[in-house]
């Protein structure tokens, strides 16, 4: 085959299954943060991912508020794209590598998912800073924690509230250092 066309499925096959790894890391980190269960997308995100979490659940109980049936499931797909990945690319790898690489991609998902979420808050603070809908609680249940140190630090000036900036780097500089220690470059 030809190698634009694997590197396309490989993309395709790897966006699909990312989507799918925020989805679930969404469910482990809303109870966390203490989201409103009662937002429809919230709604949403307990429905995509329950088929696989529920059953699970029943033979692996949460630590405390610490969901461990969505980071098992989450874990396990990762490591499964992780294998199927190497199977079209036509090379492998020992267990250990792909676990260590499963876990080390699902640390660099959240974090940007946390940079994602920061980035939508700021580009909808342009343009209804005032308007509510049920995806900008999320977005603020997610990018409050992570705000609120930097915004102690650094006040809003003049209206300009320039924690998120400080923030996002702060977040990429972590996800350089965090994808330094994956074992596979995939």
């Amino acid at each position: 085959m030809p190698s634009s066309f694997i590197q396309a499925v490989v993309f395709i096959v790897n966006t699909l299954t990312q989507l799918y790894l925020f989805v679930l890391l969404l469910r482990l980190l809303l109870p966390y943060l203490g989201a409103d269960f009662r937002n429809p997308i919230a709604q949403a995100i307990l429905k995509m991912t329950s088929p696989l979490v529920i059953p699970l659940r029943r033979i692996i109980p949460p630590i405390g508020r610490i969901d461990t049936a969505t980071i098992v499931v989450a874990f396990a797909i990762q490591y499964l794209l992780i294998v199927v990945l190497l199977l079209i690319l036509g090379s492998s790898e020992t267990i250990a590598k792909i676990a260590v690489t499963s876990i080390v991609n699902l640390v660099l998902l959240t974090v940007r998912l946390f940079v994602f979420a920061i980035f939508i808050r700021v580009i909808l603070s342009w343009i209804a800073p005032q308007g509510y809908n049920p995806a900008l609680a999320i977005i603020y249940t997610l990018t409050d924690r992570v705000l609120r140190p930097f915004q102690r630090i650094i006040p809003p000036m003049g209206g300009l509230d320039l924690s998120p900036l400080f923030a996002i780097i702060l977040l990429m500089a972590l996800t350089i250092v965090i994808a330094g220690l994956k074992p596979i470059g995939l």
